[in-house]
């Protein structure tokens, strides 16, 4: 059963109450990233990057690539969008436990950090939106043109590199509650692995040779992960910085069309964090949200049920105070 009018509460999935309930004095502890995360991280940063650059020029572009990189391309950006944003994260919709798993793999193959790692740092984010304490804020980084490009770097990738707060864990009491999370957890590097190896195997069995293969391995796995870096990354960024603000809310979260399209709905974000635990965050009906249609998809075979959407008096009181 769906829940088509269930006003939109503050995020407050299981586990995470205490931390909602009553403001979190931010802690002075933090550690720093080991050098071999930094590096780990620096080289599916810089590795997608080289061979984006590259491709055009030394590699053919043919339907069978066009097809991996799409393919690729949708399962993991839902698999951010859908799996580790709007279900684990906010818990915006309930499924079967075998399909969260199916989007712990996805969200995994997106190489963006496991699923506990980034529900973990998300819930932290909408705790402390655009304060000093948000961890990827593109604010308060002092005044000028040069504090906005530290800003926006900082927002879009500098912010991996940081100092980690301390205790991250107490943001997912509620997923390390599940065995079957758990696990997929633990099972990122091999999601990882298969991320890359994947579009090259199809590549190479679908046009039987091994330049297929390469071919795939480029446009499907790296040039692929390359789009879904920096389109997601946009959304800490671009959307924080360049839009419109139909809702209120309490940070600079904007509205932004070009990643409302691109990111599969996620670019609607003002309105994502005026109702952090709507499904859906296009409301209007231009504002294109392939998300919430995979959502909607899902419910219609059984597999999606209490999908949280803000009623008509919560949006209409969010609007009047955003003017």
């Amino acid at each position: 059963m769906t829940s088509n009018s269930a006003t939109v509460a503050p995020l407050t999935p299981s586990g995470f109450e205490k931390a909602q309930a009553k403001p979190e004095v931010p802690s002075a502890e933090f550690v720093n990233v080991p050098w071999q995360t930094k590096a780990t991280t620096l080289f599916f940063i810089i590795l997608p990057l080289l061979a984006t650059l590259a491709a055009p020029f030394f590699f053919n572009f043919s339907w069978l690539d066009g097809g991996l990189l799409l393919g690729f391309y949708v399962i993991s950006m839902m698999g951010i969008t859908v799996g580790y944003h709007r279900l684990f994260t906010h818990a915006s919709f309930e499924t079967p436990t075998w399909v969260k798993c199916v989007f712990a793999i996805f969200g995994s193959m997106a190489l963006q950090g496991s699923l506990f790692d980034w529900v973990a740092t998300h819930r932290r984010h909408h705790q402390f939106s655009d304060t000093k304490d948000d961890p990827h804020s593109p604010h308060h980084h002092g005044t000028g043109i040069w504090a906005m490009i530290k800003g926006a770097y900082h927002s879009h990738i500098g912010w991996f590199f940081k100092p980690e707060p301390v205790n991250m864990t107490r943001y997912i009491k509620d997923l390390r509650n599940s065995r079957a999370l758990r696990v997929m957890n633990a099972l990122f590097p091999l999601w990882v692995v298969l991320a890359l190896i994947l579009p090259g195997i199809l590549g190479g069995l679908l046009s039987q040779s091994w330049k297929g293969a390469l071919t795939g391995f480029l446009w499907g796995g790296l040039v692929r992960v390359f789009l879904v870096h920096h389109i997601t990354w946009s959304i800490n960024s671009a959307c924080h910085i360049w839009g419109s603000r139909p809702f209120q809310s309490k940070d600079l979260s904007r509205n932004n069309m070009i990643f409302g399209i691109l990111a599969l709905g996620e670019g609607w974000h003002n309105t994502h964090h005026a109702f952090p635990r709507s499904a859906r965050h296009g409301l209007r009906w231009w504002e294109i949200d392939g998300s919430y249609g995979v959502i909607r998809l899902l419910s219609l075979f059984g597999l999606a049920w209490d999908i949280r959407l803000p009623d008509a008096e919560a949006l209409a009181s969010a609007s009047e105070k955003a003017r």
